[in-house]
């Protein structure tokens, strides 16, 4: 192989057998149970990287649940994403990500920045119940539970919530183990068509773990429940800041 022919074919290892195939990248019936909830303001600033700003000492912990995507298949995630303020602009900074398919985790990380981990995510109805749960290994670590359907929610708000941009802390490594890229990328999800949306009744469960340590953002009180399916394409992401730049 030519050097010219590894600067035209590479964006993502292994070179001749990449890990997930180039985007854009839509998502079919991508279910989301979203959880907002009060928690420490100074747990958040100990993880909120500057010049992102905190807003209100509030956590939103998801579980997403993606069937039918392009490019990445059927999977499932869940993590907790902050509302913060950059440059006067309100969106949301992707604080942890845990996943089940090879595949996302590595266009996530290596694409955008994901902070994404393997581990065993989960929705399911159980009769009147809509229930997540994410166990790293044999260990769970988070618990939610919503009445399932309990009563509409308001669809141009939650439209409005999926148009915010959001930020995430992309590092990747020197062969010397110094960061070779250290930004803060912006991206926004796309062509947004929302099927359905709901809320009601809820409550979080939050458990520590060496290695998945959503407890590190303790949940204070339940401020809202979120149940939603929608279509929308992942928009690829820009740099909002640099933090090797000079």
């Amino acid at each position: 192989m030519k050097i010219d022919d590894v600067r035209r074919t590479a964006y993502s290892m292994p070179l001749t057998s990449p890990s997930f195939p180039p985007g854009p990248y839509r998502f079919f019936n991508r279910e989301y149970f979203i959880i907002t909830y009060r928690t420490d303001l100074e747990a958040l600033a100990a993880v909120v990287p500057e010049p992102l700003e905190v807003v209100e000492p509030l956590v939103k912990y998801e579980f997403i649940r993606m069937p039918d995507s392009t490019g990445f298949g059927d999977y499932t995630e869940t993590g907790q994403v902050i509302p913060v303020r950059f440059n006067g602009e309100e969106g949301g900074y992707t604080h942890a990500m845990y996943l089940d398919d090879e595949g996302p985790i590595a266009g996530g990380r290596e694409l955008w920045g994901f902070p994404k981990k393997l581990a065993r995510p989960k929705i399911e109805v159980e009769s009147d119940t809509l229930v997540g749960t994410l166990h790293y290994g044999s260990v769970l670590c988070a618990s939610a539970t919503m009445g399932y359907k309990y009563r509409p929610a308001d669809h141009d708000a939650v439209v409005k919530s999926l148009k915010t941009p959001n930020f995430i802390l992309k590092i990747i490594p020197h062969v010397d183990g110094s960061p070779r890229i250290c930004e803060l990328v912006r991206f926004h999800l796309e062509d947004v068509t929302l099927k359905e949306a709901w809320t009601g009744p809820a409550a979080l469960g939050l458990f520590p773990h060496a290695l998945a340590d959503v407890a590190r953002l303790p949940v204070r009180e339940i401020v809202s429940a979120l149940h939603f399916k929608v279509d929308l394409t992942l928009g690829l992401g820009s740099v909002a800041f640099d933090y090797l730049a000079k």
